[in-house]
């Protein structure tokens, strides 16, 4: 399945552009897209944090993802 990938803040920066395409097995987790991103992306793997959100909602590793979903990484968030 071809699945579109939201990213904001530095998670854009490191994918180099605000959407991007990526190809998944149908029923794969969010733990194995986090895999996937940081084995092509490997900066997102020395952020401190960064999250899934499946369809507006933050996503737990094991949550099944369907061609339907829509996916955004979530950068760790600072503020003051």
């Amino acid at each position: 399945m071809k699945l579109k990938i939201l990213a904001f803040g530095i998670a854009k920066d490191i994918l180099g552009a605000a959407e991007k395409d990526i190809d998944l097995v149908e029923g794969t987790t969010v733990q194995h897209l986090k895999l996937k991103l940081e084995d092509e992306y490997d900066e997102l793997k020395h952020l401190k944090s960064y999250f899934i959100a499946v369809d507006d909602e933050y996503a737990e590793n094991d949550q099944v993802i369907i061609s339907t979903n829509e996916i955004a990484i979530i950068p760790p968030v600072s503020g003051g």
